[in-house]
């Protein structure tokens, strides 16, 4: 083992360099933050400990092909990976905290990442939102996007409350079953 604190950079080295102490340092040091964040998930000790070898079995194993910059973002996203992976065999519903203290205490959020998602994600609603007829397109657009009230939206069309029910209604139903397969609960004031 390393006497001397060694950086991630120079670990990462040394383990490409197929070097297993430098590994075994690298297992030591996120070992516990890796785990504390599949329990908290997977509320089991046994699988959060499976989830958490499984990444590091994948870094040994792809240590010559990997390129890894940042080890706590590296290895927040394999973890999520495998804690996903794991839900998804049971079908269980997935919520992961964002505000989490723990995420945000170890890992300098990629605010790039989350642009990227987020620009992603509207893509994709946007492409939902334009197979709805163009009326159903445009009151949704006016109750989510610019957060008019069902009465607002019934008075500028010059149509009844209950039709803007009805089409937000349908409008949401499509998108839920085109959104069904998103591993996550998402929740950005769209949707609900």
């Amino acid at each position: 083992m390393y006497n001397t604190p060694i950086n991630d950079p120079e670990l990462w080295l040394a383990i490409r360099s197929d070097d297993e102490q430098a590994f075994a340092a690298l297992f030591e040091r996120y070992w516990l933050r890796l785990y504390k964040t599949a329990l908290r998930y997977l509320k089991d000790r046994e699988a959060s400990e499976e989830a958490v070898h499984d990444v590091f079995l994948n870094i040994w194993n792809r240590r010559h092909e990997l390129d890894i910059q940042s080890f706590p973002n590296f290895l927040l996203t394999a973890i999520r990976y495998q804690v996903y992976n794991r839900l998804r065999a049971v079908k269980a519903p997935i919520v992961l905290d964002i505000a989490s203290s723990d995420i945000n205490e170890w890992l300098d959020h990629n605010n790039g990442e989350s642009r990227i998602k987020d620009q992603e994600l509207l893509r994709e609603l946007t492409r939902y939102l334009e197979q709805l007829p163009k009326r159903c397109q445009e009151i949704f657009y006016m109750s989510r996007i610019d957060h008019l009230s069902n009465q607002e939206i019934a008075g500028q069309l010059g149509i009844s409350k209950r039709t803007v029910e009805n089409q937000i209604t349908m409008a949401l139903k499509h998108l839920r079953g085109c959104f069904k397969y998103i591993p996550f609960i998402i929740y950005c004031g769209i949707f609900f």
